[in-house]
């Protein structure tokens, strides 16, 4: 590259930043606007019912990636001006809702998720709008909402102060990934405990390729939200502890399924700090976690499997990585749609391959490509994911995101990940 093609592509990248943070600074104040409702409904049905909007003290997110441009997601929210009708922000995510939709429950039985949407807050008014992933995987808008910033009914109180340690990272929060660790089932005395359990388990991610190459961009935050008693609820061994954001195993009855449905509680402790992704630490042994895009992810402190699955559960709710296993026990029917292509950017029904890891395939690879020995460390097509033994294809054998045995993630996710950092870091 000559000099001056060097200096042409400088002055873009310059010009593109201050653009992003000036269109920041012309809509948004450094703090955020929280949408907190209750989506609810059945497996054919879902209804928005609105709880209250605050405005909260920390903005953690990029000033310059506003617009999602991933397109990942079961759901997406978007924030316009109100008079100009521009796009201001947007954000894909997923939740517990629609996972139980896909469930035998759901078919039987209505049920509300509570559900939390974190946006910068707007300096005049806007329109939020909620769309959802059909079955035929094209978005629809399903609710709105105008917001006048200046409305006095939107909350202004700080948050419940929490005391928190921050555990490594001194970057800008705009500039950075801003993880923020709650402690889950840890009781007064046992702070100390979860102060080195989220140094190990942060150390643990910061790992996993390509996490290790940006650790110098991670800001990790360890809340330390107090237990009244220490562990979590095991339903099916008639176990029930007072925690702080009430997580429980037996998720949709699967034992190894650890999540809360507390979300309310999740994000009324991390308003602390400025949070890019929440991550409940639970203080127990018992293997299990979960994790959802743009959600929250957990897992246990101290099973033999941590580093294992809190990467995993990670990848989840980071980078909106799918399961790539398809034997394990799930509560899920039907989960996909075998006629459309997948969201999720390691996993393909083949039917728009081309927007997948095909580049990356080397050409004498045959697309599917079989389970065999000679494939068995190699990039391929490999039947099976997603929960489904047919129909549904994964890029390698084994990867971090289908089983314990593998401590990195594979290509495609790797990349997945890196794609979502930059995103983060405002790169």
């Amino acid at each position: 590259m000559t000099t001056k093609s060097l200096l042409v592509l400088i002055l873009i990248v310059i010009s593109s930043t201050c653009y992003g943070q000036s269109d920041f600074d012309k809509y948004f104040e450094n703090t955020s606007l929280r949408i907190d409702y209750l989506m609810g409904g059945d497996s054919d049905s879902q209804t928005i019912f609105l709880k209250e909007l605050k405005e909260e003290p920390n903005w953690g997110g990029s000033r310059t990636n506003l617009i999602d441009q991933l397109g990942y997601g079961t759901f997406k929210f978007k924030l316009f001006d109100l008079e100009s009708g521009k796009l201001l922000y947007s954000k894909g995510f997923n939740s517990l809702f629609q996972e139980w939709q896909s469930t035998d429950e759901a078919k039987e039985l209505k049920r509300a998720f509570y559900q939390v949407n974190v946006m910068p807050y707007p300096k005049k008014a806007a329109r939020f709008v909620l769309e959802s992933r059909k079955w035929d995987g094209a978005m629809e808008e399903i609710w709105e909402y105008s917001i006048d910033p200046a409305n006095y009914f939107i909350g202004k109180e700080n948050p419940k102060s929490i005391p928190f340690t921050k555990i490594m990272g001194e970057g800008d929060p705009a500039k950075s990934v801003d993880i923020a660790f709650i402690a889950e089932g840890y009781m007064a005395d046992e702070m100390e405990k979860f102060r080195a359990d989220v140094k190990r388990v942060a150390g643990y991610l910061l790992d996993v390729p390509p996490f290790d190459k940006y650790a110098d961009r991670f800001n990790i935050y360890a809340l330390e939200s107090v237990s009244e008693d220490s562990g979590t609820d095991i339903p099916g061994e008639n176990i029930y502890k007072n925690t702080a954001v009430n997580t429980t195993f037996y998720t949709f009855d699967v034992d190894r399924y650890l999540t809360t449905f507390d979300i309310k509680s999740i994000h009324d402790i991390s308003a602390n700090v400025p949070y890019d992704q929440i991550f409940v630490l639970v203080n127990t042994d018992k293997y299990g976690g979960g994790g959802f895009y743009n959600y929250y992810s957990s897992c246990s402190a101290d099973n033999a499997l941590s580093y294992e699955v809190s990467s995993h559960e990670f990848g989840h709710g980071f980078a909106g990585l799918g399961d790539e296993y398809y034997s394990s026990e799930v509560a899920y029917e039907d989960f996909y749609n075998l006629e459309v292509e997948p969201w999720e950017p390691n996993i393909t029904t083949l039917v728009d391959f081309e927007l997948k890891w095909k580049n990356m395939l080397d050409e004498a690879t045959p697309i599917p490509t079989p389970r065999t020995n000679e494939f068995i460390d190699r990039l391929g097509v490999f039947e099976g994911g997603g929960y489904m033994a047919k129909g549904i294809y994964s890029p390698m054998q084994d990867c971090k995101m289908k089983s314990n045995r593998m401590k990195h993630f594979c290509p495609v996710c790797e990349k997945a990940v890196e794609e979502v950092i930059l995103f983060h870091i405002g790169e």
